[in-house]
């Protein structure tokens, strides 16, 4: 009977219910529980199985570029970041109301891996998250309009209920790419959360992004009421492969 229990789990894909009835057969520990018990840690081992499943999709459909939590996060203070802002952002309030993040400061400062946090965390969540590289999002778009699936693409980013937009600014803006970038924050303005990293300032995007009239629609939709976290200190890819040389300089 047990053998014909365990082939209708598998059927049935319970894969949490099933790993947990496969060891109570190998435990005495089942004998010390109520069937009302066991039922409830049958259910409970499903439950956990289900939600992990569907977390680790989430991660997997969001291509983050880091592996990242916000309990990793350093919170020196020569890096400007407030643990207290960081974990008001982990309650993912901001998402709920629909509002931006911008995250500034200088190359390997940290930026990616922190927007990759807050990304995981949503995730955890339940929330829908994608990660994109600025440039290449932009490239990939300008092919899209070639080969007709740009509004397939732009839908998509679309029903994200947080986009990350990572290294924005790092190359210049043409045409095509003020334009799509304008069209991205015009269909989430108000709708959706978007977190922003550069390492510009923001005061200066206005004469990155050129063409005025496109520049100020932008920036009037994603400033004004964003959450704003101004990185400083010095880079800490350079930190620690200075680090690395030195402790292997000592080893020698």
């Amino acid at each position: 009977m047990n053998n014909q229990t365990i082939e209708k789990m598998k059927q049935l894909k319970l894969h949490g219910m099933l790993r947990t009835f496969a060891a109570s057969l190998e435990t005495p520990e089942r004998e010390n529980l109520s069937p009302d018990e066991f039922i409830a840690q049958l259910i409970e081992s499903e439950w956990d199985d289900r939600n992990q499943r569907k977390l680790d999709r989430s991660v997997k459909t969001a291509h983050f570029r880091y592996k990242a939590s916000i309990e990793q996060l350093s919170f020196d203070t020569d890096r400007n970041l407030e643990k207290n802002q960081i974990m008001r952002l982990a309650d993912c309030d901001y998402i709920k109301r629909k509002e931006p993040v911008l995250i500034t400061g200088s190359t390997g400062i940290g930026k990616s891996h922190l927007a990759s946090a807050l990304g995981h965390h949503a995730c955890e969540q339940g929330f829908k998250v994608l990660y994109q590289q600025s440039t290449k999002l932009f490239a990939r778009l300008k092919l899209a309009k070639a080969d007709g699936s740009y509004l397939k693409e732009i839908a998509k980013i679309e029903r994200m209920d947080l986009l990350i937009l990572d290294d924005f600014l790092i190359q210049p803006l043409d045409t095509n790419s003020r334009t799509a970038m304008l069209e991205i924050i015009e269909d989430r303005h108000g709708k959706a959360s978007t977190i922003i990293t550069s390492q510009f300032p923001v005061n200066n995007w206005h004469e990155i992004i050129g063409e005025q009239t496109v520049a100020d629609a932008i920036l009037d939709r994603i400033v004004h009421d964003a959450h704003r976290i101004e990185m400083k200190g010095e880079s800490l890819r350079k930190k620690r492969k200075q680090d690395k040389t030195e402790t292997t300089t000592k080893k020698n």
